[in-house]
């Protein structure tokens, strides 16, 4: 994979999974090509990996972000990733959702189960009492068109928090 920007390339390593940058590269550059591997790897009919390779590919898309975003993974039988999408955005603590629109763009994509989440622009990972509550309620929602919720992550600069390694769902 090479992909070229104004003044570095990104060229992959000996090792699967690894690569190089040849040439200078800013900030900015370095989070779009961190952003394009998260993208990859998100990409339709991918066999979801690790929870935590999982994770850290929704950390890097949704981490400079100034406001709340909620979206999902929607995912097929066999967990295999149909959509990532983003479906509602927020102020800088807090984003309404409306598990209407959830289930009605889940069953559009007719997706079997999906993950849940959205960041913390303030950098903190930590689940609020609204993050538990929407989340019950979109299980609760999604599970009436059997639709299995199977994570719901919350992602920060700090890290992430995953409500199933939690056993919050």
């Amino acid at each position: 994979m090479t992909c070229y920007t104004p003044q570095a390339q990104l060229v992959a390593g000996e090792t699967p999974g690894t690569y190089r940058v040849d040439g200078d590269v800013t900030d900015a550059q370095l989070l779009h090509l961190a952003k394009m591997i998260a993208h990859k790897r998100l990409r339709k009919g991918n066999k979801l990996g690790s929870p935590d390779e999982v994770h850290r590919c929704l950390q890097t898309l949704l981490l400079d972000y100034p406001y709340e975003v909620f979206g999902t993974l929607l995912l097929d039988t066999q967990h295999r990733l149909i959509a990532f999408d983003e479906l509602f955005r927020g102020t800088i603590d807090s984003a309404s959702v409306y598990p209407r629109e959830v289930i009605k763009h889940a069953i559009e994509h007719n997706a079997a189960a999906v993950i849940l989440v959205h960041n913390h622009p303030s950098g903190d990972p930590e689940p609020s009492d609204a993050d538990r509550r929407i989340t019950q309620r979109l299980k609760e929602a999604l599970g009436l068109v059997d639709i299995r919720v199977l994570d719901h992550v919350v992602v920060g600069f700090d890290g992430y928090t995953s409500f199933a390694e939690r056993g919050l769902l």
